[in-house]
């Protein structure tokens, strides 16, 4: 800050000016790990998962979000291992971070995926499917929309929440790692999960 040729002057708060911060939105998570690396976007709030870890640099989790299933009512599925099973259809939004997992581990049940918000849940409820996978806090929402459904207990992974930048900035990457560190350890993230009662989500160890 005390270098004149880096800082130009101050907003009345002390920061610096001329760095705007400005805010990249993208409507999923795949599209956002697809533009690493073409100067679309500085830091990334993502799943750390190792399909991006390629070309995103992940820092060390800052929380856990649980990914399980919504079964209908009457349901033969009462765990998550019994899922992948023969004849099994699972609706997924296509791209998450859960959903790479099931493409990783699913072995006998169908996987059918969805690039909307509601898709999946709309496909599970229209198409009678047998399974809904997506993050618990989700579930706990859609759960309430189907009279007789449930959650399943526990989950089948937990999205490792992160925070990623372009796998050559280097320099970025060890001080996001060092900023997280220091946002768990001082509270701030505990913090912020109780004060938006979040439910399904944890400070990742």
């Amino acid at each position: 800050m005390s270098n004149f040729l880096l800082v130009t002057g101050r907003t009345p708060s002390g920061d610096p000016l001329g760095v705007p911060v400005g805010y990249v939105k993208y409507e999923r998570p795949s599209i956002l790990a697809d533009a690493a690396g073409t100067n679309a976007w500085d830091i990334g709030l993502i799943g750390a998962e190792p399909q991006r870890a390629a070309k995103v640099a992940f820092t060390p989790a800052y929380c856990e979000i649980e990914a399980t299933y919504l079964v209908p009512a009457g349901s033969a599925l009462h765990s998550v291992a019994d899922v992948d099973r023969p004849g099994v259809r699972i609706t997924v939004r296509r791209g998450a971070a859960y959903d790479l997992w099931l493409e990783r581990n699913i072995k006998q049940a169908t996987v059918l995926r969805s690039d909307s918000a509601d898709g999946p849940f709309n496909q599970f409820v229209a198409e009678k499917l047998e399974a809904y996978a997506a993050l618990k806090p989700q579930l706990l929402q859609d759960v309430e929309k189907l009279p007789g459904s449930k959650i399943l207990p526990g989950h089948f992974m937990t999205v490792q929440q992160a925070i990623g930048t372009a796998k050559p900035n280097a320099a970025g990457a060890a001080f996001l790692a060092d900023f997280v560190a220091e946002a768990k350890r001082s509270g701030l993230v505990a913090r912020l999960i109780e004060k938006h009662h979040v439910k399904g989500l944890s400070v990742a160890p």
